[in-house]
């Protein structure tokens, strides 16, 4: 039986396209008969837009049969996109009660970006509400299953669209990464995940979180994959303030000149506080094995010290909880979304209606972080806070600067442990927080990571290994990234990927 055509990459399947040896609405239907099969399971999407994907995939073949224009490599391949980046005349929740029924009228730049490159749209994946959490245990609609076993976790926020990526119900993907919310789930589910640098990318029309860390980017099953759809969605916006004023990098060029293996004259540097103590043993050992991949390529392996690192995660549950108090105070019940009005007893004031609305459209979770911000950012507490906060994360920008002085890159596990059980953490908020003590330090610093798969744990589950650059320079974690890939690929016999079993895809030739 020959594989399913979901299997192939993203870059194989735009080659296909582009040589007409397959339709983008061939692609489309076959995803959309993976979605059919394994959403019973997975639960990764909220909303599938099947009528909307099979309409732009039609309309891209007409455009291609015409052979006129050179295409975007990507053309033609489908992308499933996180729930928490707007798509005009598909609804959008951020996985929140209080967003429930809100179609935008308009979309993202990213979204716009994709449609420019003739991307079908599958649908709006799960994620933790507002993006809040570490798990997609605390989406107000259904949890999302992680593939490699479904009563683990997929990580979070962005567990939909990893799990979605891992499961082939879609061979690309967007998320957004606030603390981790793209690499962490990457880890737990045995997909590539990357942040971009801060500005690199446009969050124009991504529901903000905290605007001063969150940052869409791509989830895919491969480095090269990640690359093409970094270059197509990265670059200038005028509508977003932060957005650096520059183009894509040479993401693809650094991709694919990786994958020739070659990393004499690197220098790679491990960071110190993100390794042994803590980080299951499993994760450490498949750690381990990849550097000294790394070192058999030809790149010179130094420990750096990032000592604030140890502050980053107490930093970081100050100033995102504090954006998150003022982001989400415009979810009032007063000009879209939900409204709850007071019972007839109580008076019908405005304060009473915004009250009841919230009390009824926020989860646990966004409720805690709302509390904790707005206690942070109160009279009398703000200096001792926030502004302490503040210092810290300058104080890491000085440490990563450093340790770019010593190195081209920076590496470190990814997550402490591999995919945990449902409800094992969801009682200790600490213990949850924790998940993201090695991806937080490059949100608060705004520099670019990717978490790509290190192999399996001795559970058999994927373990993420994560690269960090210096701002701005994002192509260069992606050669060191596409060599490790390749050169694991073959110390386990083929992508990591070929050990997970899919009785969803039982039956589908290619």
């Amino acid at each position: 039986m020959s594989e399913p055509i979901v299997k192939l990459t993203a870059a194989q399947m735009g080659d296909m396209v582009r040589n007409k040896e397959v339709s983008s609405r061939e692609l489309v239907d076959a995803h959309l008969d993976v979605i059919e099969a394994a959403e019973p399971s997975v639960q990764a999407f909220l909303k599938v837009a099947a009528k909307e994907a099979r309409e732009q995939a039609d309309a891209y073949d007409a455009l291609r049969d015409e052979e006129k224009a050179e295409l975007p490599a990507l053309a033609g391949v489908p992308i499933a996109i996180k729930d928490m980046i707007v798509t005009k005349g598909i609804e959008t929740t951020a996985a929140s009660r209080i967003l429930e029924g809100w179609v935008p009228p308009y979309d993202a730049t990213v979204i716009e970006r994709l449609k420019a490159a003739h991307m079908p749209l599958l649908g709006k994946t799960n994620l933790d509400e507002f993006a809040q959490g570490s798990s997609t245990e605390h989406s107000a609609y259904h949890n999302t299953n992680n593939p490699w076993d479904l009563e683990r976790v997929p990580g979070g926020s962005g567990g939909g669209s990893a799990a979605a990526v891992a499961a082939f119900e879609a061979p690309l993907a967007l998320g957004t990464d606030t603390g981790g919310s793209i690499r962490q789930p990457g880890a737990l589910t045995g997909t590539v995940g990357v942040k971009p640098t801060y500005g690199g990318v446009s969050r124009y029309g991504a529901i903000a979180m905290a605007s001063s860390l969150d940052q869409i980017g791509p989830v895919s099953r491969t480095v090269l994959d990640s690359a093409l759809l970094q270059e197509i969605i990265g670059g200038n916006d005028r509508r977003d303030s932060t957005s650096i004023p520059e183009p894509p990098r040479p993401m693809v060029a650094a991709a694919r000149e990786g994958m020739k293996r070659d990393l004499k004259g690197l220098k790679v540097g491990l960071i110190k506080q993100l390794q042994g103590e803590g980080f299951q043993p499993g994760v450490q050992a498949r750690f381990d094995e990849a550097v000294k991949l790394l070192e058999a390529m030809g790149a010179e392996v130094v420990e750096v010290s990032c000592p604030h690192l140890e502050y980053a995660l107490g930093a970081y549950y100050i100033i995102m909880p504090s954006e998150v108090s003022s982001n989400l105070a415009r979810y009032d019940g007063m000009r879209y979304g939900l409204r709850v009005m007071p019972p007839v007893d109580v008076p019908q004031t405005a304060a009473n209606m915004m009250s009841y609305t919230r009390e009824a459209g926020f989860g646990d979770e966004v409720k805690r972080r709302i509390i904790l911000g707005t206690y942070a950012l109160s009279a009398g507490y703000y200096d001792a806070w926030y502004g302490s906060a503040q210092k810290v994360r300058t104080l890491i920008i000085e440490d990563f600067n450093n340790a770019f002085k010593q190195a081209d890159v920076l590496v470190s596990p990814t997550s402490p442990t591999t995919a945990f059980k449902f409800g094992e953490k969801t009682e200790d908020p600490m213990a949850m927080y924790l998940n993201d003590v090695a991806t937080i330090p490059a949100n608060l610093a705004g520099v670019p990571a990717m978490s790509i798969p290190a192999g399996l744990s001795d559970d058999g589950l994927p373990v993420g290994f994560q690269f960090i650059a210096p701002q701005q320079r994002d192509e260069v974690m992606y050669k060191p990234a596409a060599a490790l890939e390749a050169a694991l690929e073959e110390a386990w016999n083929g992508p990591i990927w070929q050990s997970l079993k899919t009785p969803w895809l039982d039956g589908m030739n290619k």
